[in-house]
């Protein structure tokens, strides 16, 4: 199994007009060769799958990609919900450049996030 690095990068929205490259999402996550999550392999990979949350107003958050008891994928930064940020629909979503994720960030606003790299990622030696 080949994990992916993912790169997603705030889309336009109303208060960010042209996106914003400095505010996003780096996550690890096993893909299907059409580009759709893997939920089956991710089972097997889940502590490698970390997700950095970067924003230009606050420090990196790094946490893990979790599937809830429900079935909602969601980013975990700490133990419990409270700080879960929900993925709108992730299992359905192709993952690759040009395609669109939402994600309900702490301040409980779903915002659109573009798909801007997905490549092969190797632990280091």
């Amino acid at each position: 199994m080949t994990l992916k690095s993912i790169r997603l990068e705030l889309a336009r929205e109303k208060s960010h007009p042209e996106g914003d490259s400095n505010h996003g999402y780096e996550f690890r996550a096993p893909l299907t060769a059409d580009g759709h999550l893997d939920a089956k392999a991710w089972t097997a990979a889940k502590t490698l799958c970390v997700v950095r949350h970067f924003r230009p107003d606050a420090d990196d958050e790094i946490g893990v990609l979790h599937r809830t008891k429900a079935g909602h994928w969601v980013f975990s930064y700490e133990l419990g919900e409270e700080d879960d940020e929900p993925i709108f629909r992730f299992s359905s979503h192709k993952f690759v450049p040009g395609e669109y994720v939402s994600i309900t960030e702490h301040d409980d606003v779903q915002r659109p996030f573009k798909v801007m790299s997905v490549k092969e990622w190797h632990p280091s030696k």
